[in-house]
């Protein structure tokens, strides 16, 4: 137990952590707070000194909400929201001026923008973004001969907010690599986790390993609203279409990384099976499972780089080939770790840009697999062997 003279030197260590964590996320977070106060300048210079318009509170407003609430999905969002604010401030506009002010009237204003959200296929941040603006224009009276330029003036503001978002994208064109690469080191480091278990027949860290393995759906989920921003970006921006095979790219590793990781949950719980019933699992085959982390490391040190990761394919072939040598003594839990380790490594093969076919081949047919399912198919992950 720390002795209370350590207390201070913890604290000092905490505090340092706690500003290193606070200042990396304001550093990741300022291009953001920069774009929104431009956002919010520009919208108002627009609407107040080229439209006209006396105080245009609903520009600069309007632009923040857009570009604040789209942040990580900024082309689809930045619409979805754009429409909602706007819907909302002219059915106020239009109820406020005919109708006037007041508790019955904010309270039909506000059902009925949201109705016609809805009616016209708005997502829920759109809906309530309507009944939001729609209750603020009901309870604010536009100044004399301003009626429906607050509509205006919030058309502007989410204009302003859609072309920032397609010419500078929150995400950048890179963070939808370096979350793949993430990913991957993930997938790296529940492998090795796996292997510790199986070495100690910790049953605890077996549960809390296969609970990772689930949650590492969440990192691709997140990686796939980066890739599909980022080639919708560079899609409709002309200033962006240079880097369209990137971005193709880095989509293009979703499909083998989900595999991938599908391939891993079969793993994990296979291992937690054979580790509750005491089953043999060889040492050759944990090695494995060290082998192919080693091989996720290098394809992920090769996308922080920005390269493509071909320099693991010859390690993942020799481990395709290792993974042919069956042990006589493996129980059947040891049986489908070796299997998912083959299946995996045609995956990463694939997400190193190989063709499905041509890694397959990379990972000779063992005796006991032949007349079985072919090695790159992923074994359905839904149901567990046993409760966990």
């Amino acid at each position: 137990m720390p002795s209370a003279s350590d207390l201070p030197a913890r604290v000092a260590r905490r505090s340092r952590s706690e500003a290193r964590i606070r200042t990396d996320r304001l550093q990741s977070r300022i291009a953001f707070i920069l774009q929104c106060g431009v956002g919010a300048a520009l919208a108002w210079w627009l609407a107040g000194d080229v439209f006209d318009h006396r105080m245009p509170f609903f520009a600069p407003v309007t632009a923040i909400i857009t570009l604040g609430m789209s942040y990580g999905q900024r082309v689809r969002r930045a619409v979805e929201v754009m429409i909602g604010v706007a819907l909302g401030v002219f059915v106020g506009d239009l109820f406020a001026h005919l109708f006037g002010n007041g508790v019955p009237q904010l309270l039909v204003v506000v059902v009925l923008a949201m109705t016609i959200a809805s009616l016209v296929g708005a997502g829920i941040l759109m809906t309530i973004q309507a009944g939001v603006q729609a209750a603020i224009i009901t309870t604010l009276l536009a100044a004399p001969g301003q009626a429906f330029t607050r509509w205006v003036d919030a058309v502007i503001g989410g204009g302003v907010a859609l072309v920032i978002s397609v010419l500078v994208p929150a995400t950048g064109l890179q963070r939808p690599r370096q979350k793949a690469a993430f990913v991957v080191e993930e997938i790296s480091a529940i492998l090795r986790q796996t292997a510790t278990v199986i070495r100690t027949d910790d049953g605890e860290l077996a549960g809390a390993t296969l609970q990772r393995a689930r949650a590492s759906e969440g990192m691709l989920d997140e990686l796939r609203s980066l890739a599909s921003e980022g080639v919708a970006v560079v899609r409709l921006s002309p200033f962006r279409r240079r880097h369209l095979p990137g971005a193709q790219a880095v989509a293009d590793l979703l499909e083998p990384l989900d595999r991938a990781i599908r391939n891993l949950r079969v793993l994990v719980r296979r291992a937690l099976v054979g580790t509750r019933r005491g089953e043999v699992i060889p040492p050759a085959y944990t090695a494995l499972l060290d082998d192919l982390a080693r091989s996720c490391d290098d394809i992920a040190r090769e996308l922080h780089e920005r390269h493509e990761p071909t320099a693991a394919r010859a390690g993942l072939h020799r481990l395709g080939e290792r993974s042919t040598v069956i042990d006589a003594g493996s129980g059947l839990s040891g049986e489908v770790i070796r299997a998912q380790v083959r299946s995996m490594v045609v995956d990463l093969l694939v997400l190193t840009g190989m063709p499905v076919d041509e890694a397959a081949e990379l990972v000779p047919v063992s005796g006991r697999d032949r007349g079985h399912r072919d090695d790159h198919e992923v074994v359905d992950d839904d149901v567990d062997e046993e409760p966990t």
